[in-house]
């Protein structure tokens, strides 16, 4: 699959030409997803390609040979090649013009930085039992157990710290921490679960980002 977003000033045909992201075929990874709006946000040139992960396709030598932790999303830019989200969006910061993925602010960008350590390491009851086949299929998913409550209820004190003046984005400007921390509430909003107002009033406007609705509306295998 290729994809092309128009060109950014200041960088060279040929290095954007080799710039290539590998996600999941089913395009469910929210990690994926968060490095397909970093690229989009950049407006840089990338084309999309897609690992099997049911098939192991992550162990093929050819992907193993590029990917060093052997999970998507993966980029390759030029001879250069880099897996973990974070890191990749971080790498697209400090490399490429155009909007900023992080706050410019040292301790904001710390902050953001911690927050998207914190999605992807920790609430783990909630992404067992709110897996993103709910935001991106769908699906709808029986009652939190009472660990995936006491879960929820973690993310919803935390989210409503940062946003607690009543801020659109979490610091002032909109930043791809906003991305993961949208994707990790609307897997509670979107299967119904009880929220708080307020942050399903920020997970929807964050959903109204034109390369989240792009990546949301990718056309899927059904198994």
């Amino acid at each position: 699959m290729s994809l092309t977003p128009s060109q950014p000033e200041g960088e060279s045909a040929r290095s954007r030409a080799r710039m290539r992201l590998y996600a999941d075929r089913h395009y469910a990874s929210p990690y994926a997803m968060s490095v397909f709006v970093a690229l989009r946000e950049k407006r840089l040139d990338f084309e999309m390609q897609v690992v099997d992960l049911g098939a192991n396709g992550q162990d093929e030598p050819s992907y193993a040979a590029q990917s060093l932790t052997r999970r998507v999303p993966t980029l390759v830019d030029g001879d250069f090649a880099l897996s973990e989200s974070s890191a990749i969006t971080e790498y697209l910061d400090e490399t490429f013009a155009g909007r900023p993925l992080y706050p410019r602010n040292r301790h904001d960008r710390a902050r953001a930085r911690q927050v998207q350590a914190w999605l992807r390491s920790d609430l783990m009851p909630i992404r067992e039992e709110r897996s993103t086949e709910v935001v991106f299929y769908g699906v709808r998913m029986g009652p939190l157990s009472p660990i995936a409550q006491a879960a929820a209820r973690k993310l919803y004190a935390a989210a409503e710290a940062l946003l607690a003046d009543g801020r659109q984005c979490l610091f002032g400007d909109w930043s791809i921490a906003d991305v993961d921390l949208a994707l990790m509430l609307n897997r509670l909003v979107l299967n119904g679960d009880e929220v708080p107002s307020a942050l399903v009033a920020y997970a929807g406007r964050q959903w109204e980002n034109a390369a989240i609705r792009e990546w949301v509306g990718l056309t899927r295998p059904s198994n």
